[in-house]
């Protein structure tokens, strides 16, 4: 039997283990969920989405123990609060739209045939859910997958081994079937095993591409769709009509929040040459206000990394950055509290190029290097300089210009005059390494559901 730990990153202490589940426990797991789908999906759709919005509420009420162990689990500061917050904005935006996004086409409705195409739900759809944002991602599919009449089995990073908990117990105490909605533990050969067994109708896996082109692999032959988001190295471009105090806030926060640890955050900063000193001197001094330390105290304001080896990379990133000439903006001496383990102080790199991994390679860590341009043609060849495409932050006043830039650029989603925030209205997608698929808006609640056509000739 495989014991699951999250090691927490506060002190290197043991905070939780589960007993992953054998290959024919997993299956058990599944097949109830399966059955419990069947009369799921039957439900009036209204009632659906009322019991995810009660789990969802549920599960606020838990929040004040959820803030603790997220900053025990993955190092995240008490002082930022959780998730919920967006937890309910992306629940309340599907909801919203349900009946929309899910509404058959009507093709014909005469008095000789009557045509349409509704939307099916697969069926049974396993959630991986990674430890970054372990709430906030996997209710992405939680929320909409239920909704549409769908079981969801989840599963958790082994950083964030309760938060899969957490959610199930939120929902089955507001009344959804306690079947339908699993929590599971599981190594990693055994979830691919239950993938290449076709025990699900649908994969969404937040992670790695390492993680996913695993997933990938596993369900090769069973025609069973996978839904990824994966790396991302997303830029930011601050042009010469900028905000400029805005534009430093917001990408620098973007950049340094969650101790770098964000999905859409921003790893890299291509500034006109115009406001490349006055960007840097402004960003240098907020960065260097920020309190390392131990995320229980409500005034750090920046926590550990969640392991000792994602801040390793980092700092590996930045010793071979400054080796190649980079200069480091952020003198160590702010930050004494920097152990060489999972607390990594934050650091702003200046005379970088696209060649060094410190601009290429995910960092997810609490480094940006910031890169002087002259021209909108220099920035979107250099944004496009990358195997991932996830977000781009884009800083003008001028909409059409955006847009126009966006156009030209390989990736998901397209900011303007802001950065790292998901919109439940709009589909979160990728492209290149960081995935394929898409979760919410309407195209998330067709990912979660397949086409089924009915032609019917009335005689």
């Amino acid at each position: 039997m495989t014991t699951i730990k999250c090691i927490s990153p506060i002190d290197g202490s043991v905070y939780a283990e589960r007993e992953a589940l054998p290959l024919a426990a997993a299956k058990a797991t599944v097949a109830k969920a399966r059955l419990a789908q069947k009369a799921w999906k039957k439900r009036p759709l209204e009632e659906r989405i009322a019991q995810v919005r009660a789990g969802v509420a549920e599960l606020g009420k838990m929040n004040d123990e959820i803030v603790l162990e997220l900053a025990h689990m993955m190092g995240r500061p008490v002082r930022y609060g959780g998730e919920f917050g967006g937890v309910e904005e992306r629940t309340s935006g599907m909801a919203a739209i349900a009946n929309e996004a899910l509404a058959p086409i009507i093709v014909e409705d005469s008095g000789d045939f009557e045509r349409r195409i509704v939307r099916e739900p697969h069926g049974v759809v396993l959630v991986i859910a990674p430890w970054n944002y372990p709430y906030l991602t996997a209710i992405n599919t939680v929320a909409p997958g239920l909704i549409a009449g769908n079981a969801v089995v989840l599963k958790h990073a082994s950083q964030t081994l309760l938060a899969g908990e957490r959610m199930v117990e939120a929902f089955v105490r507001a009344g959804i079937p306690a079947d339908l909605f699993q929590n599971i533990f599981l190594d990693h050969a055994t979830t691919s095993a239950l993938i290449a067994d076709n025990q699900f109708d649908f994969v969404n896996f937040t992670g790695s591409v390492g993680g996913g082109q695993e997933m990938e692999r596993a369900a090769a032959g069973t025609f069973t769709g996978v839904g990824t988001e994966l790396g991302g190295k997303d830029p930011g471009y601050v042009m010469e009509d900028a905000d400029l105090d805005a534009a430093v806030a917001t990408l620098i926060d973007a950049a340094m929040f969650n101790s770098g640890q964000c999905c859409c955050g921003i790893e890299r900063i291509y500034v006109i040459d115009s406001l490349y000193d006055a960007f840097v001197e402004k960003a240098v001094k907020i960065v260097e206000g920020y309190k390392l330390g131990n995320p229980l105290d409500p005034e750090t304001t920046i926590g550990p990394m969640a392991n000792i080896r994602f801040a390793e990379e980092v700092r590996a990133q930045t010793r071979e950055a400054l080796a190649d000439g980079a200069v480091a903006m952020i003198d160590p001496a702010k930050f004494p509290e920097d152990d060489g383990g999972t607390y990594l102080m934050p650091q702003i790199l200046t005379n970088v190029s696209n060649d060094m991994r410190v601009m290429r390679d995910e960092s997810f860590g609490p480094v940006v290097g910031i890169m002087k341009v002259s021209s909108d043609e220099e920035a979107i060849a250099l944004m496009n300089d990358s195997e991932f495409g996830l977000t781009c932050s884009l800083w003008t006043n001028d909409a059409e210009r955006a847009a126009t830039i966006g156009a030209e650029l390989e990736t998901g989603t397209v900011f303007m005059n802001r950065a790292d925030y998901l919109d439940p209205g709009l589909c979160w997608t990728g492209c290149k390494n960081t995935g394929r698929g898409g979760a919410l808006s309407v195209i998330g609640f067709q990912n979660l559901t397949r086409p089924k056509s009915y032609h019917l000739k009335k005689l």
